[in-house]
């Protein structure tokens, strides 16, 4: 796939958590669209391989790696660099999370600390950062909720994970309100679930994957690409008057 049109050209994007999943897919997206892309992972392999795959398309991305982004420095580092090579930030995307997946007897309080520090601490880190650039010319924040943050999935321990992501949902409204005289618009996707590497191990649990698949209307698990759509309308010109906003891109899981 090489460029798609110019709806992002011009625009610089900071995208987090390149090396794999939406990460990847939002970032490759933008770049298709003509977007100045800045990413950055915690690991070193994944990001390299994804600027092998820009560079296949002829795409432009760079990436720094590895990048702690629950580490305020390491935030700070990330938004500083891509700011000053990209001449300012017109969109950030907070794809980067991590999570640990137990029942409530069994997660300790160091997995669930581990896991609202991956979802929730790292996206405060890293808009913080970014907020005197955003506010400067206005831009676009683009947050990943979940489905998990607005039903619960039977079978699925996910306690620390819909903690996280509906912190997620709650501080993205609080973004779009204090950005709003500012330009700066915020909004969450909150998809079902996609298959990534993150996700393989799960699906691979026998009858999860039908179970996930009884509460879709599209019976069909998603694809990074389908996140990067969305994510695409909100980084653009196009979604000028939506703040505020969650979409629920899970293929009709939430819908009932």
């Amino acid at each position: 796939m090489t460029q798609l049109s110019d709806r992002l050209a011009g625009k610089t994007a900071l995208v987090t958590g390149v090396g794999s999943g939406i990460g990847r897919g939002c970032a490759l997206m933008f770049a298709r669209h003509g977007a100045r892309v800045f990413g950055c992972d915690i690991s070193q392999a994944g990001a390299e391989a994804a600027l092998a795959e820009a560079r296949a398309e002829g795409l432009e991305l760079q990436s720094l790696h590895p990048c702690d982004l629950t580490d305020e420095a390491d935030a700070r580092r990330f938004v500083s660099w891509a700011a000053e090579a990209g001449g300012g930030i017109d969109i950030l995307v907070n794809a980067a999370a991590t999570a640990v997946f137990a029942w409530i007897e069994d997660m300790t309080f160091e997995d669930w600390r581990r896991t609202l520090s991956a979802e929730l601490d790292s996206v405060f880190l890293v808009c913080r950062a970014a907020w005197p650039h955003l506010t400067m010319r206005g831009g676009s924040i683009i947050n990943f909720a979940s489905a998990n943050a607005w039903v619960a999935l039977e079978g699925s321990a996910a306690l620390a994970h819909t903690a996280g992501k509906g912190g997620v949902l709650a501080m993205t409204r609080q973004l779009a309100m204090e950005g709003g005289p500012h330009g700066v618009r915020a909004n969450t996707i909150s998809p079902a679930l996609v298959v990534t590497g993150a996700t393989a191990p799960v699906l691979e649990t026998p009858g999860f994957k039908d179970r996930v698949l009884t509460k879709m209307m599209i019976k069909r698990l998603g694809r990074p690409e389908d996140i990067a759509w969305c994510a695409t309308y909100l980084a653009s010109d196009e979604s000028t008057w939506v703040t505020g906003a969650d979409f629920a891109i899970d293929g009709g899981a939430t819908a009932w």
